[in-house]
């Protein structure tokens, strides 16, 4: 059973045995000796990355990658004692805070380098780092093709210890492998250079999520998950690839129930007037939820095993949906924005295409205002 909020019925149900099944997919596809660095930066892509983090901590998981320094503060603060990527990198003066807290930031490029290695040796500290290179992400990292230019000077690092080396793919979840393909041969090319150099960090990761379902190759020492953590395919494609399990929904229950006239209009600016008398059920549910506004008059959420459309626009808390086909509704049903009910189900990607993005996107617009409530249900181990 999930322990349902006091108070206003909207909530996120997380389950964590679905979080352990997706873990377990993972490992089973790279193998007992690759490590996984598990991202759970974004909030743990709106799952809420403390319980998250030590669910995964408890499977198995050899790290974890947030973006920012106060995601990473955050869960040595919860407990988390493994090795913490900075992936976004720290600034200069984060320094104090990122030896506290012991954790690892991406560094990008040499002037960021230079300043930490002379405030580290004034301190006479030393502080682990991996170094971010660009195969043709073209976002942040050193470029694969100046590597003349800034070999050496890794070399010459002391106070910084060089632990890992790390790219990004742009398209790894593409079927259009060609250029996937062409950035892990830059980067192979680059571990080589290193190598030659003497420069051999024991951590070596290329693999997202994507990667890590159709590029084997692209392994090497440690891969980073993300969003399959959270049982959702990087594509549609690669559904058939991989067994996961969606786990997160997002729910609440119907505020009041109206019905209205032929001809009524539905929220602001009239952009829905009944066609026909209607039952209405108001949602409390809103934008500043993360519910989009563009699914006004797009979306649909399920009620009684149905799917309702929403009608009007969204406001800031408050959505209506039309649920005049569906028998028997009442004040205080079950709504489901984001998941399953009954044989019906709503999926982050469905989501996301009534709202013009991604499901990366649905997942982490969802607000702090809605609890998430964390749960495990034995059926979905």
């Amino acid at each position: 059973m999930i322990p349902l909020p006091k108070g206003r019925p909207t909530f996120c149900a997380v389950n964590l045995a679905c979080l352990r099944w997706n873990f377990r997919q993972v490992r089973k596809k790279v193998g007992r000796k690759i490590n996984i660095l598990s991202v759970v930066k974004a909030n743990a892509y709106g799952h809420g990355a403390g319980q998250v983090a030590r669910t995964l901590a408890d499977a198995g998981s050899d790290g974890f990658g947030v973006a920012t320094l106060e995601e990473g503060v955050e869960l040595r603060e919860v407990g988390i004692r493994t090795p913490i990527l900075i992936l976004a990198g720290v600034y200069p003066d984060q320094l104090e805070e990122t030896l506290r807290y012991r954790l690892t930031p991406v560094l990008y490029d040499l002037g960021t380098l230079e300043r930490l290695e002379s405030e580290l040796r004034r301190r006479r500290a030393s502080l682990g780092f991996h170094l971010k290179i660009d195969t043709g992400m073209g976002r942040i990292g050193l470029l694969a093709s100046e590597i003349d230019g800034w070999i050496s000077k890794l070399g010459r690092l002391k106070a910084l210890k060089f632990d890992g080396l790390s790219s990004h793919f742009s398209h790894a979840e593409s079927e259009e492998e060609e250029y996937t393909h062409g950035q892990l041969t830059t980067f192979t090319a680059v571990v080589e250079r290193l190598r030659q150099a003497g420069l051999c960090p024991p951590l070596i990761h290329m693999a997202l999520s994507a990667a890590v379902i159709t590029l084997p190759s692209s392994y090497f020492r440690m891969v980073r998950p993300g969003l399959i953590l959270y049982g959702i395919p990087p594509s549609p494609v690669m559904a058939d690839s991989i067994t996961l399990k969606p786990v997160l929904s997002w729910k609440t229950r119907i505020l009041q129930l109206k019905r209205v006239p032929k001809g009524s209009s539905i929220s602001y600016g009239r952009t829905f007037v009944t066609q026909r008398e209607s039952l209405i059920a108001t949602l409390p549910v809103g934008y500043a939820d993360g519910y989009h506004r563009l699914l006004s008059n797009r979306g649909a959420a399920l009620v009684r095993g149905r799917r309702a459309p929403v009608v009007g626009r969204v406001c800031m808390d408050l959505t209506m949906l039309d649920v005049t086909d569906i028998r028997g509704v009442k004040q205080g049903d079950e709504v489901v924005l984001l998941g399953k009910q009954g044989r019906e189900s709503i999926s982050a990607d469905e989501m996301a295409l009534w709202a013009e993005t991604i499901s990366y996107e649905v997942l982490t617009s969802i607000s702090a205002r809605v609890p998430r409530i964390h749960y495990s249900s034995k059926a979905s181990t």
